[in-house]
């Protein structure tokens, strides 16, 4: 027999390239397991083939490194059949690893398979040599060779799998299990290769038509690194992006419950909202209807709540109001609603079946408010006054419901407060004053007894004026000046507020019309938009026969629309909105980060400015939820190239918090207050400039 020898570099090569090889394999599996759809098929394909070329590759230095006394060669077909064979047992064992899970059944028909395709690679390449007379095996060292390729086709299998997931200890763990898993298959190569025995006189067929094995052996070693290489650094590179879009994921996921929580919840005292306390009275009616039971609804109002706020200011009251509303979740139970309404308003659903049980909750409340409260080192006192409306006999409707709990919450009031008051019938006279009321505005229309009232817009932080808001009042003839929270919802319930809409905007119009002629042509008028006259049919056709019927460029009108309204029906938003800025009209987002946006839909909406609502200006220099909430709208703002505007400014510390943040415009009693045209000329100095701007 010819006698054979190695090259001892090559065989140290070939056990790198094999440990190499076997990291490559691990991490393919990783990424196989945590990739999704079509990415997942993109990884299998490329990781077989990296493992196979480095499988094959260890397999062929080894060979490259034996020598026998004479030439050698290696048939290239032959040699490209054994890559083949390499790269489809490759692909087989990551498919294997990649599944849910690796029954035992599966790993040994796995390692079965995997196994006889690495003996087969091997025998295949012994093949290229065409040795003449052929090559003999020793049987017992054959099948050993056999035994070990399926040994440790299993090993590798079972580590591959249980180290597929990220983890702190995973890559340690892999290099470990990589060189474990590269000495076994180099055992099993070489104890092939001590099967393998030549006749003397035996001639390599391949020695002369053959590849020549000099440079060769560079080639493939270069060409193989490269390979696991850009294997393993595309890999690397995946996890790391992989890892960051889950951190942004989860950084969205939360942001996106902090807006969630914020939209449903009052942003003072924590407690729900209107829109969570409505969600949740639909919710009670719909199951009280469904299983025939009762339930109660109060509507609560602080007794003497004005004069603590009068008295201490608003840090104190609004200090009170948190209390107030941590002494009502202390009484009521976990399955009962309180919710803020605004200003000193509660409303308490309370899941209780008789009127008695409504009673005795009432006056456990009633009873807690009036304990004295410490507020800032002060004692305050305050008192309740608490209407009852039962469900279904007060009401089955949500509008009647809290309607008639209001009315019975009056009548409390009137019977001296600190009281409870359940609803009766004769409670709705006050209906015939909201009727006047109602009367009285359509005549109001007519008599023309609506004024308009114009707040600055200033450049931050003091001028020069840059715009004004045009803010409608109601001079009534007995009742004086109405402010407009008082006549506004009504007008909204009755569809009066079209109307008054389409006056307000001509009327604001007229007015823009004429400081343009005296001279303040880069000034905007900003008109707010009811959602009732935002999804009005006429609303585009009005906007451009008053611009028109004025003169006006649309740019210097800016139409507000509150973030609520927008979200409302985003896609239907959307197209009005897109019309009125294809009309060259400014839009301003109003109230921003009181509703609940869909980031998607914010960046598609073509508003020119985002409105901070003066809800998170007030507390700005000294609630740190606040200020993070602000900056992230003006953050948010900057990125979508909007303009920032902030209302409520009433302090000067407010001014600058503001100023710094980067916001572009304010409003606020500290820069100006609601003033008549002429008051507002008259205030103005030569540069625009507001003569008590701080």
């Amino acid at each position: 027999m010819l006698a054979g020898s190695h090259n001892s570099s090559l065989v140290l090569i070939s056990l790198l390239v094999a440990i190499l090889a076997s990291y490559t394999a691990l991490d393919m599996a990783g990424r196989i397991a945590t990739a999704q759809g079509r990415a997942a098929h993109w990884w299998l394909a490329g990781g077989a083939c990296a493992m196979g070329i480095g499988i094959w590759s260890m397999h062929f230095i080894a060979m490259l490194a034996f020598h026998l006394p004479i030439p050698l060669g290696y048939d290239l077909p032959i040699t490209a059949v054994s890559l083949l064979i390499a790269i489809a047992s490759s692909a087989l064992a990551l498919w294997l690893v990649g599944r849910e899970t690796l029954p035992w059944r599966r790993l040994a028909g796995g390692a079965l398979l995997i196994g006889a395709g690495i003996a087969g690679m091997h025998y295949t390449g012994m093949a290229a040599l065409q040795m003449s007379p052929g090559i003999r095996y020793i049987p017992s060292l054959f099948i050993l060779s056999i035994v070990v390729a399926v040994l440790a086709s299993g090993t590798a299998l079972w580590i591959a799998f249980n180290l597929r997931r990220e983890s702190i200890w995973v890559r340690p763990l892999r290099a470990g299990a990589a060189v474990i898993m590269g000495v076994a298959i180099v055992g099993m190569h070489y104890t092939g290769m001590a099967a393998a025995e030549f006749p003397l006189g035996s001639i390599c067929g391949a020695a002369r038509d053959g590849m020549d094995t000099g440079w060769l052996a560079v080639v493939i070693i270069v060409v193989t690194l490269a390979v696991l290489a850009i294997a393993l650094i595309t890999s690397v590179l995946d996890v790391r992006m992989e890892a960051r879009t889950a951190m942004l994921a989860l950084s969205l996921a939360e942001a996106n419950q902090e807006l969630t929580y914020l939209a449903l919840h009052d942003n003072l005292t924590k407690l729900p909202n209107r829109v969570l306390l409505e969600d949740r009275l639909d919710r009670a009616i719909q199951e009280a209807a469904q299983k025939n039971t009762r339930f109660a609804l109060m509507f609560m109002d602080l007794d003497g709540f004005k004069a603590v706020n009068d008295a201490y200011g608003h840090p104190v009251g609004d200090q009170l109001l948190v209390e107030v509303a941590r002494r009502i979740v202390a009484t009521v139970r976990a399955q009962d609603t309180i919710a803020r309404l605004g200003g000193d308003e509660f409303v308490l659903l309370a899941s209780v079946g008789e009127p008695e049980d409504a009673a005795t909750l009432a006056e456990k409340v009633l009873t807690a408010i009036r304990e004295p409260f410490q507020v800032t080192g002060r004692e305050l006192r305050v008192s309740t006054s608490i209407g009852i409306a039962m469900y279904p006999g007060d009401g089955t409707l949500q509008h009647d419901l809290l309607t008639n709990a209001d009315a019975a919450m009056y009548h409390a009031k009137a019977l001296g407060r600190n009281t409870i008051c359940f609803f009766e019938a004769s409670m709705n006279a006050n209906v015939h004053e909201q009727l006047q009321l109602v009367q009285d505005l359509r005549l109001a229309l007519e008599r023309g007894e609506l004024i308009l009232q114009y707040q600055p817009k200033l450049t931050a932080p003091s001028g020069p004026v840059v715009g004004v808001e045009a803010l409608v009042r109601w001079v009534h003839p007995t009742r004086g000046l109405i402010a407009p929270d008082q006549f506004i919802p009504q007008a909204e319930k009755t569809g009066l507020i079209v109307p008054m809409g389409n006056w307000i905007l001509d009327e604001a119009c007229r007015q823009m019309r004429e400081w343009r002629d005296a001279g303040h042509p880069h000034w905007t008028v900003a008109v707010n938009l009811s959602a009732l006259q935002f999804r009005h049919a006429s609303l585009i056709k009005t906007v451009r026969d008053t611009l028109a019927r004025h003169a006006l460029e649309p740019g210097c009108l800016t139409l507000e629309v509150t973030e609520s309204t927008a979200m409302r029906d985003a896609d239907a938003s959307l197209q009005i909105l897109k019309q009125l800025h294809d009309m060259g009209v400014r839009i301003s987002i109003d109230d921003f980060g009181t509703g609940y946006s869909s980031l998607l839909y914010l960046k598609r909406l073509p508003a020119s400015e985002l409105k901070i609502d003066r809800g998170f200006i007030r507390d700005l220099t000294r609630d740190t939820e606040d200020a993070a909430i602000v900056s992230a709208i003006v953050a948010l703002g900057r990125t979508l190239n909007l303009d920032i505007v902030a209302e409520g400014v009433e302090t000067a510390k407010q001014q600058d918090f503001l100023t710094r943040l980067g916001c572009d415009s304010l409003q606020g009693f500290l820069l100006g207050r609601p003033m008549s045209a002429e008051m507002l000329i008259a205030s103005l100095s030569g540069d625009d400039k507001l003569a008590d701007a701080a």
